[in-house]
């Protein structure tokens, strides 16, 4: 009875959720767009996946910047992998501390973007810290589908 209630638990899971997949994100010095780069550096995502920031070079970490409502805001430990699990819908914006200024930023899209407008008034913020490349910020902000 027991495994008979945990295997309908787990498939109701499933059908409302769907199944979770992983996504990776490195953190390299270098990578097509250029030096200090997250690749991807936009990704779309679903409810209850996973993503997870790999240090491919050293010396990176992650740190949120804006969050969707309800999601904490999370930061990584620098030269360790770091997971996080997407679990409210809304456009995450974050960067690496030790290279913000060289445009090292990045942005997770969780369905539709919910927090649409604070990412509109704090976007501005992020992007006057960043000495090299504002472009990028403006990069992600275009790739936002509502």
């Amino acid at each position: 009875m027991y495994i008979r209630s945990m295997t309908l638990v787990f498939g109701l899971l499933l059908a409302t959720f769907g199944v979770a997949k992983e996504i990776k994100i490195e953190m390299l010095n270098y990578g097509p767009e250029g030096g200090m780069v997250f690749q991807p550096s936009f990704v779309r995502a679903e409810l209850g996946d996973i993503v997870t920031f790999v240090p491919t070079h050293a010396g990176h970490y992650a740190q949120s910047y804006v969050v969707p409502e309800g999601q904490s805001a999370w930061k990584s430990t620098m030269n360790q992998p770091f997971s996080i699990t997407l679990s409210h819908e809304g456009v995450h914006l974050y960067y690496c501390p030790p290279h913000l200024m060289m445009g090292m930023v990045g942005m997770i899209q969780v369905g539709k973007p919910a927090n649409l407008e604070v990412i509109n008034v704090k976007v501005g913020r992020l992007k006057s810290k960043v000495a090299l490349k504002p472009e990028r910020v403006d990069a992600l902000m275009e790739q936002i589908q509502e």
